[in-house]
């Protein structure tokens, strides 16, 4: 049923754009996203308008819809596919349901160890390839968005690989992220990210892991007592648009949205350490969650109950873009 509708809203979409021939006709972009606008991905999609809207002297209209007003998780890949919107940002682990599991890399435990490392990836060679993956799916990459590095949460303290033993913990659609999980112990619950704090609140699930900033906006701190600063993986995002839309568009329309996506990246990217920072002193302020900084040897520990992941996970990745990404890090499974 959910398919249809997307289906005949695509179909509604088209209608309207074939009556706009004229060449300074209003262009709408459709921007859908799941997080609220006070996060690193919300402010730079608000960015993205302010910039397309006055380059273009308002030829260009973009309408943001945050927090799964229009689609969840699930959906929202197969309406930018039957073009019922046009921008996205999914997170990186999304891109494998669409069967380009070299995204799923992204959320390899520990693979980056800083924002310096990760940037040699997203702003480099690999990067651009794995963006020009997506084009056989219909999709036109444009930009890597940064959030920042998540960290696990729970109802009670998280400091030990043992301590993870029998948890219900939600993630989002991934299958290292489900490995990652079994190899603590947990027993990884595929959740949208719209109903994580329903299931956090109903005990449906026992906890997470997140960036303080989505932690804290989506209030999911008020239902999770404790948070332990593991800084294990990475969130970020993707920037997408159906491409059939992308190559259509004038071409100096899309130049402009290149630069101003090109500038809304550099700001998105800029911003999403302090966001992250300033959320997580949010949370210490609460007072409703125990936030834990983990001891040098709990760390280690930590790492050595994940950094397993990476050889289970390589055939399925893809073992030509593990190398390559670890070329680009540095990492090594004994660091």
């Amino acid at each position: 049923m959910k398919s249809r509708c997307i289906a005949a809203l695509a179909l509604l979409t088209a209608l309207a754009l074939a009556g706009c021939s004229g060449a300074h006709d209003e262009i709408v972009i459709k921007f859908s996203h799941v997080v609220t606008p006070d996060t690193p991905k919300g402010m730079a999609a608000e960015r993205f308008r302010q910039l397309a809207e006055a380059r273009t002297g308002g030829r260009v209209k973009v309408r943001v819809y945050p927090n799964s007003q229009l689609y969840k998780d699930k959906e929202e890949l197969e309406a930018l596919q039957l073009g019922a919107v046009q921008m996205l940002a999914p997170s990186l682990a999304k891109i494998g349901a669409l069967g380009v599991r070299e995204f799923e890399a992204f959320d390899l435990p520990y693979l980056f160890d800083s924002y310096a490392s990760l940037h040699k990836v997203t702003d480099g060679p690999l990067g651009r390839r794995l963006l020009a993956r997506l084009e056989s799916r219909g999709i036109r990459g444009l930009a890597f968005w940064d959030n920042g590095f998540k960290d696990f949460s729970a109802n009670r303290p998280l400091r030990t690989p043992a301590d993870f033993k029998g948890l219900k913990m939600r993630i989002q659609g991934s299958t290292v992220l489900e490995e990652q999980m079994r190899a603590l112990g947990a027993q990884p619950q595929v959740i949208a990210f719209s109903e994580a704090y329903p299931a956090l609140a109903a005990g449906v699930v026992d906890g997470t892991e997140n960036p303080p900033s989505n932690l804290y906006t989506q209030n999911m701190h008020r239902v999770q007592r404790h948070l332990t600063r593991s800084q294990h993986g990475y969130l970020g995002y993707v920037v997408i648009v159906n491409k059939k839309f992308w190559d259509a568009l004038p071409r100096d329309v899309r130049t402009i949205l290149e630069g101003a996506m090109r500038d809304a990246t550099a700001y998105a990217n800029r911003i999403a350490k302090d966001e992250n920072d300033k959320d997580l002193a949010l949370i210490r302020a609460s007072g409703l969650t125990v936030v834990h900084e983990p001891t040098p040897a709990e760390r280690a520990a930590l790492r050595r109950a994940l950094l397993p992941v990476h050889a289970t996970m390589a055939d399925y990745i893809g073992r030509d873009v593990l190398d390559a990404l670890y070329r680009e890090t540095g990492f090594t499974a004994g660091r």
